[in-house]
């Protein structure tokens, strides 16, 4: 079953997406933006998210808040920022996400890494489960995984990886930003959304990324810290919202913000 109707919850007509993740506090507990996750999805819902990425405890806690957007719920989750990394683990499946009212399931994959195996056995179960239910999937496709060198992020390595994730099921690909990245989108016909990374210095050098992304042809963003974490996250959602949406230069974008100097 094609789950035509939960994914256009998470996509605009105009086939792009903004998915503000959430997931964060699997690993790193109350963090800066999600101690009171409530109050910071209204921001990015008023800014103009699509969709959320999060936890099970903060869909379940907390949907009212997020009835109006778009909700994909993370399956997978690595060690606690007190623990140490240990084997990929699915801790939610297919009936979590459906009694949730989830659109999609989040799984990660990691292409060339120790546990490859193990992380595409994930992914390619749990789209088989989910598609049995009209529920989506998306993979995010990182090589070598997230601590991986620089001979990972290659554009290479990641249309690899991206159609890797395709080809196990995945109905949406959310993986690293590099510079080349139309021969990302060019060899995946699943659509591409970039991860946001680490909490960027300059505002300025993540949004010229996501304009160069989009004319690359990608499909939106999953961005969370950038977001979640910013000063005032409602107009920075707007701001990622006016490029992916709107056409946007990142001048423009800017001004949403109030600066056009970050």
């Amino acid at each position: 079953m094609f789950p035509i109707r939960r994914l256009n919850r998470i996509f605009r007509p105009d086939g792009r997406a903004l998915i503000v993740a959430m997931d964060h506090a699997l690993i790193d507990g109350p963090r800066k933006g999600l101690e009171r996750p409530a109050e910071t999805i209204a921001k990015v819902v008023a800014g103009g998210a699509d969709a959320v990425l999060t936890s099970y405890g903060i869909a379940r806690q907390f949907a009212a808040a997020l009835a109006r957007v778009g909700l994909i719920l993370r399956a997978d989750a690595g060690a606690t920022s007190l623990g140490k990394p240990g084997p990929a683990a699915v801790f939610w499946e297919v009936e979590e996400a459906l009694r949730l009212g989830a659109d999609a399931l989040a799984v990660s994959a990691y292409p060339g890494a120790p546990n490859e195996a193990q992380t595409l056995e994930n992914l390619s179960r749990l789209a088989a489960e989910a598609h049995a239910w009209g529920l989506a999937v998306l993979g995010e496709m990182v090589p070598g995984g997230f601590d991986s060198g620089p001979e990972y992020r290659t554009p290479a390595a990641i249309a690899l990886s991206a159609r890797v994730g395709a080809e196990m099921g995945a109905d949406i690909i959310k993986t690293p930003y590099v510079d080349g990245f139309d021969q990302v989108v060019q060899g995946c016909y699943a659509p591409v959304v970039i991860l946001g990374g680490a909490k960027r210095a300059s505002v300025r050098e993540m949004l010229e990324e996501i304009r160069a992304a989009v004319d690359a042809g990608a499909a939106g963003v999953a961005i969370g810290r950038n977001i979640f974490a910013a000063d005032d996250p409602t107009a920075m959602t707007a701001a990622v919202a006016a490029i992916l949406h709107g056409g946007a230069s990142v001048e423009e974008a800017m001004r949403l913000l109030g600066t056009g100097t970050l």
